[in-house]
């Protein structure tokens, strides 16, 4: 299967504020969107106008959630050129969820080469200011009109794309995150692993509670035991402890996450001891407190990475290091984005250059 592009006109760049950008208000003129069904597959691939979508009110994704997605970002790189971060590993973590949720997977060679040329007619819209990119959001949802569960038998395929600024509206500044004891995000067996909308969904609540109570994300432990750190908010986390880089294990819960991959193999380039294994909060909290633990940060996607001031845990408020950015996440941060924006060299291979 081949993709066709449509005749879009071009929008009026001018007319666009692309400074002090927020996170994911605003879209660019064209879309790449792709059918499935059971007679011909993938099919009517295309690149077209931005446009709404209409849906039967039965639609199965409304009802029983059979959604999944991805986040990537193309980058302003050096000599005025555009690259994407490597964006076949969110396709193939993409067909992976896509798997999960009984859910058809997709060429991904084929994607691929849409959305390089997605991004390649969309260029204009690649911000050029320190700290912004193009975010790119695939997506897949089942569209059968039928109030029944079971897996869809038709699907929809489709990216957009955003240009942003930072996710966090405080920039690259300390944040402030609570363990959550009471509610879980995924379970041993669940769907923890895949990108999709319920797992997201499950920690609104808790969230809007930390709000409240004036912290900026959740950090979630396992459902069986609430003995072991998993994720924090939208990121995976990260502890340094003794100068030894530590990060949960995955065990099928926890995202894996692109941007954790990546600071694990950087740190591992840089010559950073690192360990992939459980993390319990008790260890954290005490590491805390005698100064074991001098660094805590979450990545993503959206922030990269970004360091941890105070946790907080069974009403108390415990600071981290020196409730300032700490070398590891410094370190990290300042080498992964210099290679994303095409001011360090790509040692790895992860910059796709348009």
């Amino acid at each position: 299967m081949e993709f066709a592009v449509m005749d879009v006109p071009a929008g009026n760049l001018k007319t666009k504020n692309l400074t002090n950008l927020k996170f994911g208000e605003l879209f660019t003129d064209r879309m790449f969107v792709m059918e499935y069904s059971p007679a011909k597959g993938w099919h009517s691939a295309r690149i077209e106008g931005f446009h709404n979508f209409s849906l039967s009110p039965a639609t199965m994704v409304f009802h029983y959630a059979q959604e999944i997605f991805e986040g990537m970002k193309a980058f302003t790189y050096k000599g005025g050129k555009t690259a994407l971060f490597r964006p076949m590993e969110n396709l193939r973590r993409m067909n992976d969820s896509a798997e999960r949720l009984a859910m058809p997977k997709f060429d991904a060679d084929l994607v691929m080469k849409a959305l390089l040329e997605l991004v390649k007619l969309e260029k204009g819209w690649v911000p050029q200011q320190k700290d912004t990119s193009l975010y790119i959001r695939p997506t897949m949802i089942g569209t059968d009109p039928v109030i029944k569960v079971r897996a869809s038998d038709n699907y929809l395929f489709y990216i957009i794309l955003s240009p942003v600024g930072p996710y966090f509206s405080s920039g690259a500044s300390m944040s402030k995150i609570i363990v959550e004891d009471t509610y879980v995000r995924a379970s041993k067996g669940g769907m923890g692993f895949a990108k999709t909308g319920g797992n997201y969904a499950a920690s609104i609540k808790a969230g809007k509670e930390a709000a409240k109570k004036g912290f900026d994300q959740v950090l979630w432990l396992d459902a069986e035991e609430r003995m072991f750190a998993e994720e924090v908010g939208s990121m995976n986390i990260f502890f340094v402890i003794e100068d030894t880089l530590v990060t949960p294990e995955l065990d099928g819960v926890i995202l894996p996450g692109i941007t954790r991959k990546s600071v694990i193999e950087l740190a591992k380039y840089l010559k950073l001891k690192v360990v992939e294994r459980k993390v319990p909060i008790a260890e954290v909290v005490e590491g805390l407190q005698d100064g074991r633990v001098s660094e805590v940060f979450g990545t993503g996607t959206a922030c990269v990475v970004n360091p941890v001031g105070t946790l907080g845990y069974k009403g108390k408020e415990f600071r981290v290091g020196e409730g300032k950015p700490g070398k590891f996440a410094t370190q990290l941060y300042d080498h992964l984005t210099g290679v994303q924006y095409g001011e360090k060299e790509d040692a790895f291979g992860w910059m796709t250059v348009l």
